[in-house]
């Protein structure tokens, strides 16, 4: 168990017995027709396995920086979209867990990015590597990142003894001055949540960290402003059950004092939903609405596991008249958020056929427009897609389980399902989305997978 300062004990026993007091949510239905694995659902909004979103928009183009599951990578990964619903995966060269690391570094890996454009015109990323906090900047979100503190961390790791230096999140002021908050508990219990005023460099603390701790804290900050009012929010519970939740407080500082709103929380487990531990998250605005993206458990869901999954998806954020925030409706088929198109690319249309790991990662689930669900290859590693007509196919682009590992394949074409021949010999490659071009004339495309690797396709687009 993790260390209780400050008089915090009371609050933390306050809070789980809160929690106790709360009936049981009903059991999640893992099976393949629930409503969570229904064709075109536009949650999650990323094929991946991914956590601890922050998103920024740039000269019209959208970024998504988060941790890559399960449990952190060597990378940050990096996601862009030009509309907001097509992303295309990348990994920054920096951070890394090799670059960022100084002798107060444990050995937890790379977590927890949060970008934001300074006074400077420039990007700065402050990102939790080996339970410490990084600060990195860039000309764009795009990059190229580097370290800006001279290899050493913002944070260390050893700068509060007993509480975790993770989960840094900055926020700008409508004056221009720039503030960040971090904090999380360990062992899953309560932690403090520190803010500090950023120096005009963005690279140092203009000033001591102040303790600003609502009730039921435990990780995860994110400051905003509306109305001229202040909104802490953060998670509490557990990200790998299913207790992890959003809460918020407000204040009439960035410095605080916060105090824990009424409603609060505004996002939990909906089991009967099959949405389960949503939190971390991340808040922002596109045609003048507000949205919340954040991470929840990967489906389908059986209790805790061995591995953590998560998966970012987009809701509306509802800021009341009296300032209260309106409890988030967490949804599948995600935001309508302004400015993006409806629903994403999808291509031609086309039936699945072969084998698939289980019942719920058959051979459909690759051509169904639905990142929740995802076609595991079955013995004989192979996937049919059968276009119903012979057609002129330009290009597949593959989306494989994890975007980060090597992913090997090998396509066929048939015009009638029986004469076959290769037009993409066995390549490995890896990325989100795989772009495979393949000029043929053909009803049939032929997958193959490498037998024995590991992942499988959250979606083959072919156009």
């Amino acid at each position: 168990m993790g260390k209780i300062a400050g008089g915090r004990a009371a609050v933390l026993i306050a809070g789980l017995m809160l929690m106790a007091a709360s009936p049981p949510d009903p059991a999640p239905d893992p099976t393949p027709n629930a409503a969570w694995a229904q064709p075109g659902a536009g949650n999650p909004l990323l094929p991946a396995y991914a956590a601890d979103p922050s998103i920024v928009q740039d000269q019209g183009r959208w970024y998504i920086f988060a941790t890559i599951d399960p449990w952190g990578g060597d990378h940050v990964g990096l996601w862009q979209s030009a509309n907001g619903r097509d992303w295309s995966f990348s990994q920054p060269a920096w951070p890394t867990k090799a670059a960022a690391t100084s002798p107060t570094s444990g050995d937890s890996m790379v977590w927890a990015p949060s970008v934001v454009k300074g006074r400077d015109g420039r990007w700065w990323m402050y990102v939790s590597v080996g339970s410490e906090v990084w600060v990195g900047s860039a000309p764009s979100p795009a990059g190229p990142w580097a370290d800006a503190n001279h290899g050493k961390p913002l944070i260390p790791g050893n700068a509060m003894p007993g509480y975790h230096m993770i989960d840094a999140e900055a926020f700008i002021d409508d004056d221009g001055q720039a503030y960040l908050a971090w904090g999380s508990g360990l062992h899953w219990v309560n932690g403090h949540c520190f803010i500090a005023r950023l120096a005009p460099d963005m690279v140092h603390l203009d000033g001591p960290p102040r303790d600003v701790t609502p009730a039921h804290y435990f990780e995860a900050p994110f400051l905003f402003k509306a109305a001229g009012r202040y909104y802490l929010t953060y998670s509490a519970g557990n990200t790998t059950t299913d207790t992890y939740q959003v809460r918020y407080a407000t204040g009439p500082t960035p410095m605080g004092p916060f105090t824990e709103a009424p409603n609060s929380p505004i996002l939990s487990t909906d089991a009967a939903q099959n949405i389960v531990s949503p939190g971390h998250h991340a808040i922002f605005r596109s045609g003048g609405q507000t949205y919340i993206l954040y991470h929840r458990q990967a489906l389908p869901w059986t209790g805790p596991r061995a591995e953590t999954l998560r998966q970012v998806v987009v809701d509306r954020l509802h800021v009341r008249p009296d300032g209260l925030l309106d409890r988030v409706h967490p949804t599948h088929t995600g935001a309508a958020v302004a400015g993006w198109p409806s629903s994403r690319e999808h291509g031609l249309p086309w039936r699945a056929s072969g084998q698939g790991a289980d019942a719920a990662h058959g051979p459909e689930r690759a051509a169904d427009n639905n990142f929740a669900t995802l076609w595991r290859p079955g013995p004989d590693g192979m996937l049919t897609a059968d276009l119903g007509q012979l057609r002129k196919l330009h290009r597949s682009l593959l989306r494989p389980e994890f975007a980060d590992r090597p992913w090997a394949f090998t396509l066929e074409a048939s015009p009638d399902g029986r004469q076959w021949q290769v037009i993409v010999p066995e390549q490995e490659q890896h990325g989100s989305p795989i772009l495979v071009t393949h000029g043929v004339t053909a009803r049939y495309l032929r997958l193959h997978t490498k037998p024995g690797q590991t992942g499988g396709l959250w979606e083959w687009v072919i156009e």
